[in-house]
């Protein structure tokens, strides 16, 4: 079998080749990424000599080196996308371009070629913002409610897809996945930020009162969810991966971090807070559970612990990369 993943330079992405190149040694991947500011070919260093992998540069928007590497494609694994919220609200265009145009360009070539799964990788943030005093979660019946351009073009693509299906019968599958963590993470983001920071004896920033919750999900646990959807999933469904917390705050993340390296609550800023922040996110993963069996292998803490180690182990990964 022959897969394109789109953003395989990126940080799920890279985490994905990993793991299905682990776990299905007889296929092949074909990785096709623009190397954007959060795209890094050093992820994936010990696969480029593998024979079953290839990489390609292109951009998601561009017609003809989308039609170029799609032929003979057996599954199209998308996660190709702009994903930084603070970034989508200084500029929204870049969003809008990648995230719905890009997805859009993909579809087309897609049906062109009768690929036989196209699976999309989605977020929870196209469905807006839970209470912070509720016990409510996302489910697949949630409307969507984004809030920022970033949310807003993610939501655009997730219609697109399911719109192909409907409309042309191309078969579509959808995850919308909660936060990831883990090894090869950007770190603009909260977790390999504030993991870095620390290391490099800096501040780690910590937006307003620091109560917003999000649902933390380790990102092998995302890939195998993934793989299970190809393997067993309902072509048109969507599905829901989120992790196994309950409710902890990003500043409980941070004194959790804090704690394992041994460092001061005095590390901690409190900075501006941004523009439209979603105040809690939570996700009912039930049906993922009960139609393919899938759950998360990882709890938080110890996936935590198993992340700042490899940050402590890769210094020459990230240092370059906030150092540009």
């Amino acid at each position: 079998m022959k897969l394109l993943v789109t953003g395989g330079a990126g940080f799920i992405g890279s985490n994905f080749i990993h793991y299905w190149l682990e776990k299905h040694p007889d296929d092949h991947i074909v990785n096709f990424d623009k190397l954007t500011y959060a795209g890094n070919l050093s992820s994936l260093k010990d696969v480029e000599n593998n024979s079953h992998y290839s990489f390609h540069k292109g951009d998601i928007v561009d017609k003809k080196a989308v039609d170029k590497v799609m032929p003979d494609i057996d599954i199209v694994v998308h996660f190709a996308a702009e994903s930084h919220v603070d970034r989508s609200i200084q500029d929204a265009s870049p969003f809008v371009m990648t995230n719905v145009v890009g997805t859009h360009v993909l579809l087309e070539s897609a049906l062109k070629y009768k690929i036989k799964r196209f699976h999309h990788i989605s977020t929870d943030e196209v469905f807006g913002a839970l209470q912070l005093d509720s016990t409510d979660k996302f489910t697949v019946n949630t409307c969507y409610n984004p809030h920022s351009p970033y949310s807003a073009s993610k939501a655009g693509s997730d219609h697109l897809v399911r719109a192909y299906f409907d409309t042309y019968d191309l078969p579509i599958t959808i995850t919308n996945c909660s936060n990831n963590f883990g090894p090869y993470h950007f770190p603009e983001k909260l977790i390999p930020l504030a993991i870095t920071n620390l290391l490099e004896g800096k501040k780690i920033p910590v937006y307003g009162d620091g109560k917003y919750v999000r649902d933390w999900l380790y990102v092998e646990d995302h890939c195998r969810a993934i793989d299970m959807i190809l393997t067993n999933g309902k072509v048109g469904s969507t599905y829901l991966v989120g992790g196994q917390t309950e409710d902890i705050s990003n500043l409980e993340v941070i004194k959790k971090i804090l704690k394992i390296m041994d460092a001061s609550e005095e590390s901690i800023e409190y900075v501006t807070d941004r523009k439209g922040h979603d105040r809690r996110y939570a996700i009912d993963w039930s049906k993922t559970q009960e139609e393919l069996g899938w759950k998360p292998e990882y709890d938080f803490d110890s996936a935590l612990e198993k992340t700042i180690q490899w940050y402590k182990d890769n210094e020459n990964w990230w240092r370059k990369l906030k150092s540009q």
